[in-house]
């Protein structure tokens, strides 16, 4: 037993040797590792910051047209593809109740005159004015309210865009009809974080459409939502789009482009700008004193052959690497063969 310990001790001792020789090996090798390189200088230049993005239009205002009542539906007056206008009669539901409210609240309106009459002369007591006038007040509410629910109209001008009952059908509760608002549109964009900052609300918007090639639809932004969403990185933002020659449609796709102005940025060589395998990490070498040393960056928009960067990860006069990149690793030496 004592011979086989002896055997295995000098067997190890060989083997770490043998490593150790290996990490040295390769610690040489890198150290004497030069790769020729291209590189640039850091700058900054003039640059007209616009935003890209495709969404799908909606109708400004969507109403479901669902009274508050269940019963007999009388008379739709009104088929898909309809235009309405504000305050015109879409559906007539069954009356019966409606009539009850309406002789009780007329009836009560004559009483409510007479005591009124005689409270103002001091004929009647101030407790009968009070529950002649409690009485009177809810059958007012209740008039009004089935009044709303028995003749239902147009809260804005639309077309109807969803029918899902015809005359005599007892209504249930799913909406009767569907009334859209298309004279004006919106678009929800979802915009990338990066750019909170420099998106204001009425900044002017071009809408596309490849429906209508080379044509554009002017529109403006109307809200932006104030939280940014934690797995998209992105926020929303509400375009109002005039539609009055009626040519856009819900449902449409279209291409929004937000001109931001011209800003001072730091744009770069996209192609010097590399991806981390397995992630979205972004990330570019630079010259320090001879050696590669790699810097992780926020890119934003691309013009032509360049990408701005975002941030302050890279500051004006690096050394930026634009050829040889991709066989760099921290800390290679560097021997530069071309300065931009």
């Amino acid at each position: 037993m004592k011979s086989r310990i002896l055997l295995i001790l000098p067997a190890a001792a060989l083997l770490l040797s043998a490593c150790g020789a290996r990490q040295q090996q390769n610690a040489a090798v890198m150290a004497e590792r030069v790769e020729q390189v291209q590189t640039t200088t850091v700058s900054r230049s003039t640059v007209t910051r616009s935003l890209e993005v495709s969404s799908t239009l909606q109708g400004w205002q969507t109403m479901n047209i669902a009274p508050s009542l269940t019963g007999k539906i009388e008379h739709i007056y009104t088929e898909v593809g309809t235009r309405v206008h504000k305050g015109d009669m879409l559906v007539r539901m069954d009356r019966n109740q409606y009539n009850t409210a309406k002789l009780t609240y007329t009836n009560l309106k004559v009483e409510m005159d007479r005591v009124e009459a005689l409270h103002q002369s001091g004929a009647v007591s101030q407790q009968t004015y009070d529950q002649t006038k409690l009485s009177f007040d809810q059958a007012s509410e209740s008039y009004k309210f089935l009044e709303q629910n028995t003749f239902v109209k147009a809260q804005f001008d639309g077309v109807i865009s969803a029918k899902n009952y015809e005359d005599g059908e007892l209504y249930s509760g799913a909406p009767i009809l569907v009334l859209t608002q298309i004279n004006v549109l919106k678009a929800l964009i979802a915009v990338p974080e990066s750019y909170f900052p420099h998106v204001k609300q009425g900044m002017k918007v071009e809408i596309e459409s490849d429906i209508y090639p080379g044509e554009k639809f002017p529109a403006t932004i109307e809200v932006i939502y104030p939280t940014i969403d934690a797995a998209s990185h992105t926020f929303q933002v509400k375009v109002r789009i005039p539609n009055s020659s009626l040519k856009l449609r819900p449902g449409m796709y279209v291409h929004t482009r937000v001109e931001m102005g011209q800003v001072n940025a730091i744009t770069v060589p996209y192609e010097a700008v590399q991806k981390m395998t397995g992630s979205n990490d972004r990330f570019v070498f630079i010259n320090d004193g001879g050696v590669a040393r790699r810097v992780f960056v926020t890119v934003g928009a691309r013009y032509d052959a360049d990408v701005e960067i975002l941030g302050d990860a890279l500051k004006e006069g690096d050394r930026l690497v634009t050829v040889g990149q991709a066989k760099l690793v921290d800390g290679t030496a560097l021997n530069v063969v071309k300065e931009n």
